[in-house]
């Protein structure tokens, strides 16, 4: 199964988003004649396999290496750097270049930035003394299709560069992409915020549409009725939780990188020590479409009937003498493959979570999440801190514990942070601050709002019925993504019903209609919900700055799933995160 994924079903034409981006890089190819050296950094060869085949690069001549602080080993007299704004990566080639020069090698060098050149990144090549050495240009790479309902735009460290460092870049980036599909699809009429990036995004996209108005004259209706940003601080706790979709498992316990899994050949039935298999994981398979977003207990239920469907056909089969019954057989036994990849994930994934590791965790956080033994919860994390669990997994459930009591008392915010650093080391105060800086790890310094938000959006749900789930608790198996519940509200009745209950959450929200250029705050805004020509109904672009979870967008997908429901949704985010991946980001590397 190939691993760029099958975009037909999109809501909008997002195979022309993917398409228009592999002609940019073929052109850039094209454009340097001859046999080359393609030197990207890690993260974007990752990305970039959503778009392009390593065979089509090498069509183009290409030889693919990957940029580290080691000089390039080729015999290529002409070397491109695809590289994203890094500090570290201008030193990198600078290194690279010096040491050609010292050995006598003469290359011709080109460098284009991903998405954009940065002056900073310019200057120390100046400084390195290799900048007019090297021709400069861009591959405006903004967003790359996940799926045929997911965008990303690439921006891992989002999260931490805003709230953290304070960089508006990647905001930046954000809203220059939604702007380059209002060039596509039309300018969004209605926009709704929440949290102080999302609002952050919404001036910035309304300035370049005044500086680079988008031509509408081709578009009559626009293909996107209302863009929902959301910042990720707004919900931080729904990420802290333990997903409990087939896919969300799946990238809790294994991690799923650039839409693939790496396991151990053994877990694919493969006798093969020390190797890893490659599983490349999205809607062009489609048993995993079938089940990817069910409540894993369904999943091993699904998986079990299909084995056993199987079973009796192929008993049917060796009685019949019918050609077209053999036809049908053969026809469904191009599916075993995709049976036997996902029996083994499952069978693998059910020996993780039957750990009584794993149920105990589960319990904590649900504890934490229900806010009403603060105690127990305490002396939870003081356990695991003692034994020296995973850091990640500590860290999670540390700021589990802070979200929801809006911070720790002085005595035990003190007592915790000194015992997490003779546990784990002086070297991670700078961790510490990470967090505390971000608002995650905090001292308290008012009454928790957290049991009013709790019971205002209904976020613990007792009937949890997960083989016909009535409601998005189902993906955590009884708490509703506060999150979602969001999105669900905005697209109900909109911010106004419940501004009293958002003034609790952190960040400003709004809801504004765009006419042409001008713009119009009108809180309470609705936004129409009449089926468009073709039946189709109207689309959302939700967006999460700072990341989203398989199991929201399992929970989004359910939501527009249901019967009545008056809009088509599309994600957007700036990476796909789990628990530990975020907290990672906020991890000094120096630890």
């Amino acid at each position: 199964m190939s691993q760029i994924p099958n975009l037909e079903n999109a809501p909008i034409n997002l195979a022309a988003i993917r398409a228009r981006a592999r002609s940019e890089l073929e052109i850039i190819l094209k454009n340097i004649r001859g046999d080359k050296c393609l030197v990207m950094d890690p993260k974007l060869g990752g990305s970039l396999s959503f778009l392009i085949h390593s065979s089509d690069l090498k069509e183009h001549g290409a030889e693919l290496r990957y940029l580290t602080p080691e000089p390039i080993q080729t015999e290529r007299t002409k070397v491109i750097y695809l590289v994203r704004a890094q500090l570290d990566f201008m030193k990198f080639i600078s290194s690279h270049i010096h040491s050609d020069t010292s050995k006598g090698i003469q290359r011709e060098y080109h460098l284009y930035f991903v998405p954009r050149r940065l002056v900073v990144c310019e200057k120390i090549l100046v400084e390195e003394k290799v900048h007019s050495l090297l021709n400069i240009g861009e591959f405006p790479l903004y967003m790359i299709p996940l799926d045929e309902d997911v965008l990303s735009f690439e921006l891992d460290l989002a999260q931490k560069e805003y709230l953290v460092d304070g960089d508006t870049t990647c905001l930046w980036h954000i809203a220059k992409a939604i702007h380059s599909l209002e060039f596509s699809f039309g300018i969004i009429p209605n926009i709704m915020t929440k949290g102080k990036a999302a609002a952050r995004v919404a001036d910035m996209l309304g300035c370049l549409q005044a500086e680079e108005p988008a031509n509408t004259s081709d578009v009559n209706v626009p293909e996107i009725n209302t863009l929902i940003l959301l910042d990720r601080e707004v919900d931080m706790v729904t990420p802290m939780c333990s997903q409990m979709t087939y896919e969300g498992l799946l990238d809790e316990f294994i991690g799923i990188n650039n839409g693939a899994l790496e396991v151990d050949a053994s877990v694919m039935g493969v006798q093969q020590e020390g190797k890893k298999t490659r599983v490349p994981l999205n809607s062009s398979d489609k048993l995993y479409k079938e089940i990817r977003d069910l409540n894993f207990e369904v999943v091993i239920q699904v998986l079990r009937q299909k084995a056993t469907s199987m079973k009796q056909d192929y008993t049917d089969i060796t009685n019949t003498t019918q050609v077209s019954e053999l036809k049908d057989f053969v026809r469904k036994l191009h599916s075993l493959p995709e049976m036997t990849r996902h029996i083994n994930l499952a069978q693998h994934l059910s020996t993780l979570t039957s750990k009584p590791s794993f149920h105990g965790k589960l319990d904590m956080e649900q504890t934490l999440v229900e806010a009403e033994s603060y105690e127990i919860c305490f002396d939870y994390v003081e356990e695991l801190i003692h034994k020296q669990e995973p850091l990640e997994d500590v860290l999670r459930l540390l700021v589990l514990l802070s979200i929801t009591n809006s911070g720790l008392p002085k005595k035990n915010f003190d007592y915790l942070r000194r015992e997490f650093l003779h546990s784990y080391g002086f070297e991670h105060i700078s961790t510490l601050y990470n967090l505390e800086k971000a608002g995650l790890f905090k001292k308290q310094d008012s009454k928790s709002n957290w049991l009013t938000i709790k019971r205002a959006f209904q976020l613990v749900v007792e009937n949890r019925d997960t083989s016909n789930p009535k409601d998005i608790s189902y993906v955590f198996s009884g708490y509703a993504p506060l999150s979602v519940r969001l999105i669900q509200q905005a697209m109900r009745s909109g911010w106004r019903p419940i501004e009293e209950i958002l003034k609790l959450l952190p960040g400003p929200h709004s809801e504004t209609k765009r006419r042409g250029m001008s713009y119009e705050k009108q809180p309470g805004y609705t936004s129409s919900s009449e089926i468009l020509d073709g039946g189709r109904r109207p689309l959302v672009f939700v967006v999460f700055i700072g990341g989203v979870t398989f199991a929201e967008i399992s929970a989004l997908r359910f939501l527009s799933s249901q019967e009545g429901m008056a809009y088509e949704l599309l994600v957007g985010t700036t990476r796909i995160v789990n628990g530990r991946s975020l907290i990672e980001t906020f991890v000094d590397k120096l630890g």
